[in-house]
Formats: C-alpha cells, sequence, structure tokens
C-alpha cells in the first residue's frame, strides 16, 4: 500500500487518520480538533476512545477511509 503524509494544514474534523513511526501504526481514529497554528492534531482513538493529541514532527500522519459503520 502506498500512502502520502498528509499536512496539518490539510486536516480537518472528521477526517479518518492514521498515525505511523517506524513503519508501524501507533493510533488511528477520528479528527476531533486542528491547532494549524502549532501543526497539532487531535483524535478520539478508535482503538482506546481516548483522546490523543499528534505531532507531525514524530508521526506520519495519513487521511485513510474510515471504518464503514
Amino acid at each position: 500500500m502506498t500512502t502520502q503524509q498528509t499536512e496539518t494544514a490539510q486536516l480537518q474534523v472528521d477526517d479518518y487518520i492514521q498515525a505511523w513511526h517506524n513503519r508501524k501504526i501507533f493510533h488511528q481514529g477520528r479528527v476531533t480538533d486542528v491547532v494549524r497554528s502549532l501543526e497539532l492534531t487531535r483524535i478520539l482513538d478508535a482503538e482506546t476512545g481516548v483522546r490523543k493529541l499528534l505531532d507531525p514532527e514524530a508521526l506520519e500522519i495519513v487521511r485513510v477511509a474510515g471504518p464503514r459503520a
């Protein structure tokens, strides 16, 4: 699967993303907030249900199709 990192400025609330580090997925979920001035993204983690603040300097953030209801 070919993925392309998504810039924080391109993300919007309700986008579904995956956050990767060293070719391993660390978090995935729906975007709840984007702080463009700080280039940070907050998601609701799909696995744990916990809100996570993601740093694009440490993680590769990729927009993907979300799970079907």
